[in-house]
């Protein structure tokens, strides 16, 4: 008989994390994610699918983390990153009898992307200049105008430079040089250039991408740089041309992206999706140890056809699109529906691309484009997906203050009878989404016999550029009032128990969380996860504080204090009454844990009922994927925080 979700259920899930297809099509590796209770951490390993018979084989096993897997080009082997012998190197694997071969001894180990020629010789990958660790623990000084950096800590110590291994003789050579961090991108058809991207510029604040093509002996061209806007991502289409993704920088923060045609010669770009309303990434918010979320955006080629292939939002959908880069515009949506939709491969019309819906968070398909056929490859978590009582979800729309049409989703907890209990759970970015996706604070939530609200407010994406930059310089306004609605039209509804609000969010959802308790005493608890609450602040001690500050509020704290000091929530923190619970990574370095100790000492001063959970050696989203132990802890806090007091 099937039954609750619990905590412990979050490490009963296997994940798909990446896949490829072969060059002839024929199979398909993939990375599987499983769990390791005794370890209490995941390790990957990877998976083959023989498409012709069907048959699924592991490639390689072992209590590590194998990844990036990149095929040869005959498809006798697998070249991957692997860190079985301590930090990561790379290793081969062959297809037939899954022999493993390590190619690399580096003493600062191997990163990804794995960037293969043409020809299959060349390897290019990213590597830390500095072979001896960076010791923190001794007096140092900072020069950049960026020092630290949310997920790799001190910029110096991380800087990555691009290598290239000869996969004959295994000979490793040294391309960049220099403070910047170096990412290849794509080698060239005829296999003489290498495209890569370099990023933290050690004399500005910007922490966007300038774009570089190098020959193998190292010789330099930079042909695009930051002050064009922000390059997410670039390929080459032909040896003369290439394709990027990226935001022109006079377009307001938030704004779509696009993808552009660029002759190399003449640095003239050419936009190939100025019809599409929304922007080219995965752009939702969802809660699980499956990051497609953090991955750069794919630039999928089909040369036959003169187009790329990447995702779409749309509204709380992820789709895969073909966009053509000829011609007059044509796009094409291959997949789509209410689900979140990856591409990871495309050869001779086959398309395989991961799948998470709100009951399963991740499982390959394979496409077919001329038959418009679907079919999976996989069918992992049968089992405990069979097991579990799920929530049933219903779609809310209502309208905001100015009358603008706001989407949301209801998740109905699995007891009790309505009007429930309900969570007003507030995503991050704000230039994210919610949607159809897999969330384990959602299942928690509703096994515990609470309703989770989900409102994509004014910020959020898949909806339009007015709609995802309408809070520039107004943070706390429309973005607030689109929230409220959201839950003014799920008690209208009978869902929602009037008298048994709370609210919660992650980053902008832990501001948008701080915002409300000091606007409204609607809500009896809250649950602020990693919050900005005093933007003066987080834009000194922020990573991306003198730009996303700046670009979200339309000038420094100096030029516009007014605005500074209206739209932090430390400013009217004062009025609060909410029993408010603080969650805080104390390595974060997106919100700084000031921003939570400043919230908290106001709280405490005034009397409101509060306390701050600390997740030790966490960065900003490691309730997510960061240690079991913090994990746990902060599922099981917010539960007990609304048992308390909701």
């Amino acid at each position: 008989m099937p039954r609750p979700f619990t905590i412990d259920d979050m490490f009963a899930f296997d994940f798909v994390t990446e896949g490829q297809l072969s060059p002839t099509g024929r199979y398909v590796v993939y990375t599987l994610m499983r769990n390791h209770h005794a370890h209490a951490c995941e390790y990957t390993n990877l998976m083959l699918i023989d498409m012709h018979t069907g048959i699924h084989t592991a490639l390689t096993t072992g209590d590590w983390t194998d990844s990036t897997p990149v095929w040869s080009v005959d498809e006798s082997h697998v070249i991957f990153l692997s860190n079985r012998n301590g930090n990561n190197q790379l290793y081969t694997v062959t297809r037939t009898d899954a022999t493993v071969t390590q190619l690399t001894n580096m003493p600062q180990g191997c990163a990804g992307p794995l960037v293969q020629s043409p020809d299959s010789r060349t390897l290019a990958f990213s590597a830390s200049q500095r072979v001896e660790p960076f010791d923190l623990q001794k007096p140092h000084r900072w020069t950049r105008h960026i020092p630290r950096f949310e997920g790799i800590g001190n910029v110096d110590a991380f800087v990555k430079h691009i290598y290239t291994i000869d996969l004959m003789t295994h000979a490793v050579t040294q391309l960049t040089t220099g403070s910047w961090h170096h990412t290849p991108c794509d080698w060239s058809p005829d296999g003489a250039r290498l495209l890569y991207t370099a990023s933290l510029n050690p004399q500005s604040i910007l922490t966007s991408a300038d774009l570089y093509v190098t020959d193998r002996h190292g010789n330099i061209q930079r042909i695009l740089d930051s002050t064009w806007g922000t390059i997410q991502q670039a390929r080459w289409l032909d040896d003369a041309q290439i394709v990027i993704a990226g935001i022109p920088s006079q377009r307001i923060y938030g704004s779509k992206n696009d993808i552009f045609v660029m002759h190399i010669a003449s640095t003239h770009l050419t936009c190939r999706t100025a019809s599409l309303p929304n922007h080219l990434e995965a752009r939702m918010h969802d809660d699980s140890t499956v990051p497609w979320v953090e991955l750069p955006i794919p630039l999928i080629l089909d040369i036959t056809t003169q187009s790329v292939i990447t995702c779409y939002q749309d509204r709380g959908r992820i789709h895969v699109i073909q966009i053509a880069l000829t011609g007059p515009e044509q796009i094409t949506t291959l997949v789509g529906g209410n689900r979140f939709c990856m591409p990871f491969g495309f050869v001779h019309n086959q398309l395989i691309f991961g799948v998470a819906t709100p009951t399963d968070p991740s499982q390959i398909v394979v496409f077919d484009r001329v038959s418009g056929s679907e079919k999976p490859l996989t069918h992992i978590n049968q089992a405990i997906r069979a097991e579990l009582l799920w929530p049933e979800i219903r779609p809310i729309h209502t309208t905001g203050s100015d009358g603008s049409p706001v989407e949301g989703w209801m998740w109905l907890p699995i007891t009790g009878q309505a009007p429930y209990p309900t969570m007003l759970l507030i995503h991050g970015g704000p230039n994210l989404s919610h949607g159809y996706a897999f969330y384990f604070d959602a299942l928690s939530l509703t096994s515990a016999g609470y309703a989770v609200l989900m409102i994509n407010y004014r910020g959020s994406t898949g909806y339009g550029n007015a709609f995802s930059t309408a809070i520039h310089g107004d943070w706390g306004n429309l973005d607030h009032h689109d929230l409220l609605a959201g839950v003014d039209a799920a008690v209208a509804a009978g869902l929602a128990d009037a008298n048994r609000l709370a609210c919660g969010g992650l980053s902008a959802g832990g501001y948008h969380t701080c915002w409300m308790v000091t606007q409204t005493h609607r809500f009896k608890a809250a649950v602020a996860e990693n919050p900005v609450t005093n933007w003066v602040s987080f834009y000194g001690t922020a990573d991306i504080g003198p730009t996303f500050a700046v670009r979200q509020l339309g000038g420094t704290p100096y030029q516009i204090p007014e605005t500074y000091h209206r739209c932090s929530p430390i400013t009217h923190a004062p009025s609060c009454k909410t029993p408010t619970l603080l969650v805080v990574g104390e390595e974060d370095r997106r919100c700084p844990a000031e921003q939570s100790e400043q919230f908290y000492t106001v709280l405490k001063t005034i009397g409101c009922p509060t306390e701050m959970l600390r997740l030790p050696k966490c960065n900003h989203v490691d309730s997510i994927y960061g240690p079991w132990e913090s994990r746990i802890a902060h599922n099981t806090a917010m539960v007990a925080w609304l048992d308390q007091f909701v």
